[in-house]
């Protein structure tokens, strides 16, 4: 211990920071965009070929999302389809918008856009499958 009672690290400055982006969550932020990544790929094989499959327009696209399991699946997709749009145009802002209010304003009015749609997308996708 030093005299002022606090354990020194035995870490160099760059083990401290490896892994650690401008915001302090840069590993995390990179593992979601690899997650996402994988998921999508299944579920939009998964949604192409189901869309591309169907005939006769909204009445069986209303018939398709009717069932829970393609309601589920849909519905997840949405999701992790925004979640990896967010974290992907965060990345590209953060990379490209050097003016720190600039930034700030930049991903939070994309953040708020980009949630909106998600919203509005799984609303609808229930209200399909709902009988709406």
């Amino acid at each position: 211990m030093s005299s002022s009672g606090s354990v020194k690290s035995l870490r160099t400055p760059l083990g401290a920071a490896r892994g650690l982006g401008a915001a302090g969550h840069g590993f995390q932020h990179w593992w979601g965009q690899r997650l996402t990544s994988i998921a999508l790929v299944p579920l939009s094989l998964w949604f192409a070929f189901s869309v591309a499959s169907l005939h006769g327009g909204y009445p069986a696209l209303k018939a398709w999302l009717s069932g829970p399991c393609s309601a589920a699946l849909a519905l997840l997709t949405v999701a992790v389809v925004f979640q990896h749009v967010i974290q992907g145009v965060a990345v590209i802002v953060e990379d490209y918008v050097s003016n720190h209010q600039a930034r700030l304003i930049t991903l939070l009015t994309a953040r708020f856009l980009l949630t909106f749609m998600a919203v509005a997308c799984l609303v609808s996708v229930l209200k399909i499958a709902l009988g709406g």
